[in-house]
């Protein structure tokens, strides 16, 4: 199919979209296998009891991933979205056997290397793929389907290995639903996903938006709307880097079960990824600045509440506002990003963006763990959501309207 016979929207590519849809719900699944149960798989099958060692994990996942985003938007004009996300499952498919066979705390470490190539090829190839797809109309709805298809797997899978970890034991049984995905991840894509490259040549036809001067800097640093949305992404990240890795100590030391722990990690990426089905065609309609704004303090409200609460609903519904600040902003970072950058070059700004916002879980990991190991968990947590409700007020005061 040449440039010329390719049409851009949703309605007219809705089958390939689809297939997109369920592609990232894999991927989504693959990071919802560690979500509710590593802090526990690193006390009792390897004695790790700091929580910056335990949070190592993170790091790991949050470097090798930011990279992969980076280096998968400057490739991928080069090599095809297509051929980016097959390698990604290629490099998925070990994961969980290091998992279920680790006689080392390494070995853990390194499994989430993998995980964040992984994630960094497969996640960033499907955004790329569907804003491809759907054109400038539908870019908002186009990012919530997919962010929405990813985190309620997500949250999902978190659920499901909370409950198998708690009924069969920490491991094998949760990390063999894995394999599974890895499975069906690598043929759906491998039998029905096709490249997208005819519709950013279409969609070149009518692009107006000027190049920028240097993709990296300006979403970096320079661009006022593009800056103040990639800092946003990152202390996003950073917030979840530390509610991934000290949410489910928090719950722990208050002595809930792994069957409850699975259930409250859940609440926050199901309503973060169930959200996104309205945040993301809000953010079409919407001032996207204001989204981003009111997403951004909820998130850090909520964040500094946490520390004095111990009741199960309570944290629930903490957990849920968390969830819906993070609808808020995930699929209007993207749209905003795409909105601002013409087609060439909208790969290597996206990956600019997304190197930057999942560094926040190497930074959140890393800030997290050392805080809390020195000031303790609450400490820690307070810092954080300090942290978020300042980047909240960047969006307001730097941003361009949008």
């Amino acid at each position: 199919m040449s440039a010329e016979q390719v049409r851009l929207g949703l309605k007219e590519n809705w089958k390939q979209f689809s297939i997109l849809v369920l592609v990232n719900a894999f991927v989504g699944g693959m990071v919802g296998l560690e979500r509710s149960i590593f802090p526990q798989f690193a006390q009792e099958i390897f004695g790790v009891e700091s929580k910056t060692a335990i949070l190592s994990f993170i790091t790991a996942f949050g470097l090798t991933k930011a990279f992969s985003n980076y280096f998968t938007g400057r490739l991928a004009n080069r090599f095809g979205r297509r051929n980016l996300l097959l390698g990604g499952w290629v490099l998925a498919l070990p994961i969980p056997f290091l998992l279920i066979y680790a006689e080392s705390w390494s070995t853990v470490v390194f499994a989430n290397v993998l995980l964040g190539v992984s994630q960094g090829l497969t996640w960033s190839s499907t955004v790329l793929m569907k804003i491809d797809l759907v054109g400038e109309k539908n870019r908002g709805l186009a990012m919530g389907l997919n962010e929405f298809a990813g985190y309620f797997s997500v949250g999902v899978l978190a659920f499901l290995t909370g409950y198998i970890a708690n009924a069969y034991g920490i491991t094998p049984y949760p990390f063999y639903l894995g394999i599974g995905i890895g499975v069906l991840g690598l043929l759906t894509t491998l039998l029905w996903v096709r490249d997208t490259r005819h519709h950013v040549e279409r969609e070149l036809d009518t692009n107006t938006i000027p190049p920028l001067e240097h993709v990296f800097l300006d979403t970096s640093f320079r661009h006022p709307t593009l800056s103040s949305v990639t800092q946003a992404g990152l202390v996003n990240n950073l917030n979840d880097g530390m509610i991934w890795g000290l949410l489910p100590m928090v719950l722990g030391s208050l002595a809930y079960d792994q069957a409850q722990i699975g259930v409250l990690t859940a609440i926050y990426p199901t309503f973060w990824g169930i959200g996104q089905l309205a945040t993301g065609r809000m953010s079409d309609i919407y001032s996207r600045k204001k989204m981003l704004f009111w997403g951004m303090l909820l998130q850090g409200l909520a964040i500094l509440i946490i520390p004095f609460t111990k009741e199960f609903y309570p944290l629930a519904v903490l957990a849920a506002l968390l969830g819906i600040g993070t609808a808020l902003v995930y699929p209007t970072f993207l749209s905003t990003i795409a909105h601002n950058t013409c087609p060439k070059q909208r790969a290597s700004s996206i990956g600019t963006f997304r190197l930057w916002r999942d560094l926040g879980y190497a930074f959140g990991a890393v800030l997290s763990g050392i805080l809390a190991d020195r000031f303790g968990l609450e400490a820690a947590i307070l810092f954080i959501g300090v942290l978020t409700v300042a980047s909240a007020m960047v969006i307001q005061y730097r941003m361009g309207d949008q």
